[in-house]
């Protein structure tokens, strides 16, 4: 795994989006995993920009997102469909059918979600994921306890996350309790993570999915056992690693260290 510490929001977002152009660049139909939230926003952002400003292409590229609330359409203002749209693909020339968001809506949750998956290995794959981190270190939504094993499925939200959430609703009864997800062992499957997190309130969900133990009770620990993952924050959401020091050498050093 590899710590990149960066001063603030702004240069996080665009290392962050450097790491999808290297992907892209390199392979032009690559499949991208996305996050949703407030962290990943300024990655789309810059991502935008250079669609726009330096012609980054992303003609080719699949989409699948981690995960979307159950119960809400399409055009809620707060599913998940409508904020990619409104931050991301309209911007970019993604193909309409290339971009795939679990259903809020499904008649059959069960069958959906094994579609999904399927859905996934058609495609080759996820190339590379971006993740956030919640506050009580859970990745997509795949709360404490979720088996790091698992797969797409339907999801009871927690009270931590319900509560985290209701900030982007008029009121906290209208968060909804489930969501779709994509599980954790689906998530390790792609071939490379790129965790993004900032601000102090997300210090300690880091530490402990960096440098704390390998458990349910934390899932964005299970990146611990991935072998391609980069997990990048500014000042504030590092100030709880131990090791700081050690990840900042490695990176300052990383332009000389050997190539095989």
């Amino acid at each position: 795994m590899e710590v990149v510490i960066n001063r603030d929001y702004e240069q996080m977002s665009k290392v962050a989006s450097q790491i999808v152009v290297e992907v892209v660049n390199t392979k032009p139909n690559a499949v991208l995993g996305m996050a949703t939230g407030s962290t990943p926003l300024g990655l789309y952002q810059e991502l935008v920009r250079l669609h726009k400003e330096e012609q980054l292409d992303l003609s080719r590229v699949t989409t699948f997102n981690l995960d979307e609330y159950v119960g809400l359409r399409m055009d809620h203002p707060q599913s998940y469909h409508y904020f990619m749209r409104e931050h991301f693909f309209q911007h970019v020339n993604i193909p309409r059918q290339n971009i795939n968001i679990p259903s809020g809506t499904t008649s059959n949750y069960p069958a959906f979600c094994e579609w999904y998956e399927q859905r996934i290995a058609q495609c080759g794959g996820i190339d590379l994921q971006i993740l956030g981190i919640g506050s009580d270190g859970h990745i997509a939504f795949n709360e404490p306890t979720s088996s790091l094993s698992s797969r797409t499925r339907l999801k009871t939200l927690s009270k931590q996350t319900i509560d985290d959430n209701a900030r982007f609703f008029e009121r906290r009864e209208d968060v909804p309790v489930y969501a779709i997800t994509m599980g954790v062992g689906t998530i390790l499957d792609a071939r490379k993570l790129v965790m993004v997190a900032s601000g102090k309130a997300k210090a300690k969900a880091i530490a402990q999915a960096v440098e704390g133990p390998l458990t349910s009770m934390v899932t964005a620990s299970a990146i611990q056992l991935h072998r391609d993952a980069t997990v990048i924050v500014d000042e504030q959401a590092a100030a709880e690693l131990t090791m700081r020091d050690y990840y900042e050498f490695i990176y300052a050093a990383e332009p000389a260290a050997p190539r095989s």
